[in-house]
């Protein structure tokens, strides 16, 4: 696209016109539904958003209204959000599994009038908060089952919508195309909440400029073209998304695919087969704990076949996918793999067609990382944040490591303060907090540099950034040596049995470690193993169970003891937590980040007990069921001494 044509295309509507007009019949949107695949061209894609900005017109929106978007993922729910920017309303998405309090308060701080819901799930959400939230006039939902005996004076299916515009275009179209054509790029594109990790979520920002030059960049960066496939699964809600499924695809026109449910992702994902993927580590985590469950249960030659080609593709795979120089009898051992195990493996995975995949949000295990590339799949890491349109920094092809996260973004300049926080600007950066400006200004300074909270270096020679912790949770231990805990806590989550885990220790003369099991995989290690249990919090206190957690203690205490400066860092003593960290009783996140102080605030007396040298501890803990029932989970903990290493010692013995 050549600079010119992208000098006017300054708004999302406006990219969807140009794609409607230059790749028309491409195909835009597929989402799966009652099995079936349905699809819409760019200029389908065109002719819903119209209809459906029409009938906006008609229900009474105005330029800088808010607009709440909640649901899962559905074309309709991404086309409402460019009808609400075509007439000059701004969208907010909202995560679909908030509990009413965290609706109630995004919801009110950004006066949303109106709330478009995917089903009748989110629909009673909003009803139950509606009496604290009198902005909300107008409900819309996509889905209209269940929804029959509830009272529409106030509420809308958006099929009715879109028919009400397209019979109203004669009186509605002129003050669309004027609503359209006034925005520009410093007009507020969308408004994403920020996790809140350590408060309240903060209304986020983010102007056309933001979006378009973020998505241009990063679309140019990875030669993403129209003929690519995503599949749009991650949070609306989140930064990433939106980036990926609304920025990219618009910009670039690629298709956005919509699975039909979070239980059938995976056998979509293998139906689309996408060629440009992200994934948190988690999901790749989760992967491969899935391959190597079925390679335990698999029979002894297809195992043994396995397990020799996996060597030889973690020899040479990696160096293949990065074009280095590999020996011809490799490259045939490597291609003989390819066709008996890789590439039914990566088709088993749906990344068969993958030519980008990314990775980002936390760190992913070296030994996992380096998997997927030695399978072929071009497996990179980026880091951002919801202030910076996603992009700060991303690993260029053939500079692909599993320690860094890459360079500086195309147009995103990074400098590294004297106390090692990294700070960024790009033509992505924020426009503001909104109602913030305190916070603002606190992250934001004058010159457009924005604090990232994050603490990191660069390499010397090859300019590639390393993220060491959140700068918040960087400490020192009693001996005034550096505390890290997400160094460490990564270190674990490594492993396939630990889901996660909670680092303490600032300030004080030890660390100490909350753990939380993987249900899935120690769940499979204990059938195969013919151990009965009944619930996860039996699992969890099973004595072969925290057996197997104290040997992966001990294993990452002598990696971090070969790190001079992290070595205070070793766990002296640990627990496995009675319950999974929940976001619904507000230990987490909803894009599953720690909250570490009310972690610390709700679990102290099992904190106390490690440090005072209990070996057991009686605890109870309110618990949130699904359908949002509170209940007390009663449990009798083991707290366990773990071996720590000597620095020296530690360092002899890896050499």
């Amino acid at each position: 696209m050549s600079t010119a044509t992208q000098g006017a295309l300054h708004s999302i509507p406006a990219l969807l016109a140009r794609n409607a007009v230059q790749v028309g019949t491409l195909t835009a949107y597929r989402e799966k539904e009652f099995g079936i695949w349905q699809s819409w061209t760019w200029k389908e894609v065109d002719a819903e958003v119209r209809a459906l900005a029409l009938g906006f017109l008609a229900l009474g929106m105005e330029r800088g209204d808010y607009v709440a978007i909640i649901g899962r993922n559905r074309p309709a729910l991404y086309w409402s959000m460019v009808a609400a920017q075509s007439v000059g309303a701004i969208p907010v998405p909202i995560y679909q599994d908030a509990v009413a309090e965290e609706m109630v308060y995004v919801l009110e701080h950004c006066g949303a009038r109106f709330a478009i819901c995917g089903d009748q799930e989110q629909v009673d959400k909003v009803i139950e908060v509606r009496a604290r939230v009198p902005s909300i006039e107008q409900i819309v939902y996509v889905d209209k089952r269940g929804m029959r005996k509830y009272d529409h004076s106030r509420m809308n299916w958006l099929e009715d919508v879109k028919s009400e515009g397209r019979a109203a275009q004669q009186r509605f179209q002129p003050e669309l195309e004027r609503r359209t054509a006034e925005l520009t790029y410093d007009h507020t594109c969308v408004m994403l909440y920020t996790s809140g990790t350590t408060g309240k979520p903060k209304g986020v920002v983010l102007s056309n400029r933001n979006i378009i030059e973020a998505a241009k960049a990063s679309s140019e960066f990875d030669r993403l073209k129209p003929t690519d496939d995503i599949v749009a699964y991650l949070p609306m809600a989140w930064v990433g998304d939106f980036i990926f499924a609304i920025g990219q695809a618009y910009y670039t026109g690629f298709c956005v695919n919509c699975p039909e449910s979070a239980a059938t992702m995976m056998t979509d994902l293998r139906e689309i087969g996408p060629t440009y993927f992200f994934a948190p580590p988690r999901i790749f985590e989760t992967m491969l704990t899935q391959v190597m469950i079925r390679m335990e249960d698999a029979g002894r030659t297809k195992k043994r076949m396995f397990d020799k080609y996996m060597a030889i593709a973690r020899k040479v795979g990696p160096a293949i996918l990065d074009g280095k120089p590999v020996s011809a009898v490799d490259r045939a051992k490597y291609a003989l793999g390819e066709l008996l195990v890789y590439g039914p493996l990566k088709n088993t995975l749906g990344l068969s067609r993958i030519r980008v995949a990314y990775t980002a949000g936390e760190a992913i295990g070296p030994e996992i990382f380096e998997f997927y590339r030695s399978l072929g799949i071009n497996l990179k890491q980026l880091y951002g944040q919801t202030e910076a349109s996603v992009f700060i920094t991303q690993q260029p092809d053939g500079e692909v490591r599993n320690d860094t996260v890459g360079v500086p973004s195309p147009g995103v300049e990074v400098k590294i303060a004297e106390n090692g926080e990294v700070f960024y600007r790009s033509p992505g950066t924020f426009v503001e907090y909104y109602k913030n400006p305190e916070s603002t200004a606190s992250t934001k300074d004058a010159e457009g540099w924005v604090a990232t909270g994050d603490a990191g270096f660069f390499e010397e020679g090859t300019g590639h950034l390393r993220i060491i912790d959140r700068a918040k949770d960087v400490g020192k231990m009693a001996d005034g040596s550096m505390f890290a805990p997400k160094y460490v806590e990564n270190k674990l989550k490594f492993f396939p049995n630990i889901l996660e885990s909670v680092l303490f220790g600032n300030g004080r003369d030890r660390c100490v470690a909350f753990i939380n099991i993987d249900l899935s995989a120690v769940g499979n290690w204990a059938e195969r193993n013919n151990i009965a249990y009944s619930s996860y919090q039996e699992l969890a206190g099973h004595p072969q169970v925290l057996a197997a957690i104290q040997s992966h203690v001990e294993e990452v205490n002598a990696s971090v003891a070969q790190d001079k400066m992290l070595s205070g860092c070793q766990i002296h003593r640990f627990l496995v937590l009675h319950k999974e960290l929940d976001a619904d009783d507000g230990e987490m996140t909803r894009t599953r980040k720690v909250r570490r102080r009310i972690v610390e605030e709700k679990f102290a007396d099992l904190i106390a007990a490690l440090y005072d040298g209990k070996d057991s501890i009686y605890t109870e803990t309110e618990v949130t069921y699904e359908d949002g029932r509170k209940g007390v989970l009663k449990a009798t903990l083991e707290l366990r001494d773990a071996k720590v290493f000597n620095t020296d010692a530690a360092r002899m013995a890896a050499e």
